[in-house]
């Protein structure tokens, strides 16, 4: 049985509606009805009732393609950038990994890295089109990869998870002077070793 997971406060309509709008918000992709329904497991009906409230607000605009309609966000709309970065915070890639990593044993700590963290750290540019995630600990590899699955089926993107023990971390590698240097967002917990060195 699906859980969906709380706000951390009550901004949306419903927890449908911010599981939609994070969806259409936080990807470069065009979703059809039938898209959405699958990849949020969102029942068919629920969805399209909420993609026509969207379309009247403005938010969403429609393309139609053979029989086909597409939705994305309408990015000329004044609300498309504020709305756009609550989602990040409510329901972006740092919330939902924090809500399916926290449960799994052996992770020391977590955190985004490479594009997603320079956006989220203040670096302009366009949203990435996957997402790269540091895990350090002895966590079952299994349980890291089907977490970041549903978090990537979630958000439409590809979630990367790279697992090191707390003894890799530690090594100075020039793929890790690079995620150092490139800064991390944290998910859970902190890095324990300073990431500017």
């Amino acid at each position: 049985m699906r859980t969906s997971p709380v706000l951390p406060i009550p901004l949306f309509r419903s927890e449908n509606q911010a599981t939609l709008l994070s969806a259409l918000f936080l990807s470069e992709k065009k979703f059809s009805v039938q898209d959405l329904s699958s990849n949020l497991e969102i029942p068919y009906p629920t969805v399209h009732r909420e993609i026509g409230r969207l379309l009247k607000s403005g938010l969403i605009t429609e393309e139609r393609i053979g029989n086909y309609r597409y939705f994305e966000p309408n990015r000329i709309s004044p609300f498309f950038s504020p709305v756009r970065d609550l989602l990040l915070v409510l329901s972006g890639p740092v919330p939902l990994l924090q809500r399916e990593l926290i449960h799994i044993p052996g992770i020391e700590w977590a955190a985004l890295f490479g594009s997603w963290a320079h956006r989220l750290l203040g670096t302009e540019g366009k949203i990435p089109h996957d997402v790269d995630v540091l895990v350090v600990g002895n966590p079952d590899v299994r349980q890291v990869n089907k977490a970041c699955s549903l978090v990537g089926k979630k958000l439409g993107w590809e979630v990367n998870p790279v697992i090191l023990t707390l003894h890799e971390w530690d090594k100075d590698t020039p793929f890790l002077r690079q995620v150092r240097s490139g800064g991390l967002v944290p998910v859970i917990g902190t890095a324990e070793r300073n990431i500017s060195h």
